[in-house]
């Protein structure tokens, strides 16, 4: 299996297929593939794995694509920003936030991970529920903007609006703390509370969530749309915006 990641704003990942070997995805994010390629939709794992998914954002059906012969199919990345590919080894994970997953062998396992800490659950801007990756296998995932990575020592801690944290590996504490100064609440834009995030480990960050794009958009939408978008159907509003126009 060979693979090319390709574009700059808006990627798509190629990849190369020998016969039986098996990719697969959640929906709507295959781009294009050649005619030998068979299609199988399921449920990943049974009913449970399917309703777990679920949880994280995903649909509860996932697709495989299996090569009949030599064979190549392209995956596109949904908002603009960075298909980053893993090489996982067996038993290796990452944690990520929710819809990062875009594809993977079949080897590699999709799954739900929980916020350490009920705190962060409530207040971290990703709920309780993110998504776990785990090897052997080579896993592309989708993040918005662009990708800065740290490198976190023992104990070394960084602050950082919870919309901006992508992926991290296991062994990162993911916690909240609540914005110093009164003025800072009030005025300075960044909410109650901040993520933290402490190493050891290593984070992958993102410098334009989804949400605020959706709310920077939202800026320019009609009244009814606006207000619509500030009570919690953001997404909707964009959504509805475009078609009506």
């Amino acid at each position: 299996m060979k693979f090319n990641v390709s574009g700059t704003t808006m990627q798509t990942v190629s990849i190369d297929l020998q016969a039986g070997e098996t990719i697969y995805s959640q929906r709507n994010v295959m781009a294009w593939m050649t005619d030998n390629i068979q299609m199988n939709t399921t449920t990943g794992g049974g009913l449970l794995k399917a309703l777990k998914r679920s949880l994280t954002g995903g649909g509860m059906f996932v697709i495989d694509y299996a090569a009949a012969g030599p064979a190549r199919i392209a995956f596109a990345a949904r908002f603009p920003g960075q298909i980053l590919p893993f090489t996982l080894q067996p038993g290796e994970s990452l944690v990520c936030r929710k819809e990062t997953f875009l594809c993977a062998e079949k080897s590699v396992q999709l799954d739900i991970a929980f916020q350490q800490r009920l705190g962060a659950g409530f207040f971290g801007g990703e709920g309780f529920i993110l998504q776990r990756v785990t090897g052997p296998g080579t896993v592309w995932l989708d993040l918005s903007g662009e990708v800065v990575i740290e490198e976190l020592a023992p104990g070394q801690r960084l602050l950082v609006h919870a919309g901006h944290v992508g992926i991290q590996t296991p062994s990162v504490q993911f916690s909240i703390q609540m914005v110093k100064g009164f003025r800072n609440v009030l005025f300075g834009g960044e909410g109650l509370f901040l993520a933290t995030v402490t190493g050891p480990g290593r984070v992958w960050l993102q410098s334009m969530p989804v949400m605020n794009l959706a709310e920077e958009i939202g800026k320019f939408l009609p009244h009814s749309e606006a207000k619509e978008a500030t009570t919690g159907g953001i997404a909707g509003a964009v959504i509805g915006g475009l078609l009506k126009g």
